[in-house]
């Protein structure tokens, strides 16, 4: 298909920049959002009619189901909804306060399902599409000081996973992005940090010490994989984005299988008889 019609959240910078920017560059066109649309501003210059900045807070439910319904009722279809808007939330859990769990669950997670729920009956019955949902290796790995953040994250590939069962039969496509670390804002600005206790700085400077330096990604070249992707007829329901990602996970399944197998006989007792 050529001309394809994206959906995009947090267009204003990152990998939504990119990716649109990408997209608009071979002639798509791109229902662009972000909480300012201000910061899209440069985007509509450059592409005019083909592009459409909205302003979008996606923990605003309502709002969503507005903003989707007008890129549908400008473009005629959409073809590509990208859940790209989130940020990091830091801090060990008994650090993080109350209201910062719950605005990181009501945007990373939350803010994905909204826009998924009002986009889905216009793919549904266009009978073709994909969502691509902005996870991360934190959707697979867990580490120190992010807990909160991989819980949103293991929640997105959650539903996103049966999501893409559910949606199958009707020519929609579901692919779960998992990044690794990458020179955009995630960490910077746009994070949140909680008020840090002394007790858990040992397990900070831990992690710290484990971060591989020449591992940061450049954000502009995950946008020929991910256009690679869209282009794809049989896309798949997860995609890695950045090096040496598959040995890391591959370790971390292998102790899972392990652990799950020394302790197989005790979850066995565990069944009791069979019932009849």
């Amino acid at each position: 298909m050529t001309d394809r019609v994206w959906f995009i959240t947090g267009t204003s910078r990152g990998f939504g920049r990119q990716w649109a920017e990408a997209a608009l560059a071979r002639g798509d066109r791109v229902a662009a959002t972000a909480r300012d649309a201000a910061t899209l501003k440069d985007l509509a210059e450059t592409h005019g009619d083909r592009v459409l900045p909205l302003a979008l807070d996606v923990t605003d439910k309502s709002a969503v189901d507005s903003a989707v319904a007008r890129a549908h009722e400008r473009f005629g279809r959409l073809d590509v909804v990208v859940n790209n808007a989130g940020y990091g939330l830091f801090g060990a859990i008994e650090e993080v306060s109350e209201q910062q769990a719950r605005d990181q669950i009501e945007t990373n997670l939350f803010g994905a399902l909204w826009v998924t729920k009002a986009a889905l009956p216009i793919l549904r019955e266009q009978g073709s599409g994909h969502f691509l949902q902005v996870s991360s290796i934190g959707g697979v790995l867990a580490f120190p000081n992010l807990g909160l953040y991989h819980a949103s994250k293991w929640g997105l590939e959650a539903f996103s996973t049966s999501l893409a069962q559910e949606v199958a039969p009707f020519g929609v496509h579901v692919t779960i992005i998992e990044p690794t670390g990458y020179s955009t804002d995630w960490s910077g600005s746009s994070a949140v940090h909680a008020e840090p206790l002394d007790l858990y700085e040992p397990a900070r400077q831990a992690r710290a010490a484990r971060t591989r330096p020449g591992l940061v990604g450049d954000p502009t070249a995950t946008a020929d994989a991910v256009l690679t992707l869209v282009d794809s007829d049989n896309p798949p329901l997860r995609l890695f984005l950045g090096r040496d990602l598959v040995p890391r996970v591959e370790q971390e399944y292998t102790a899972r299988l392990q652990t799950w197998r020394e302790w197989d006989d005790v979850a066995a007792r565990a069944h009791g008889a069979p019932q009849s």
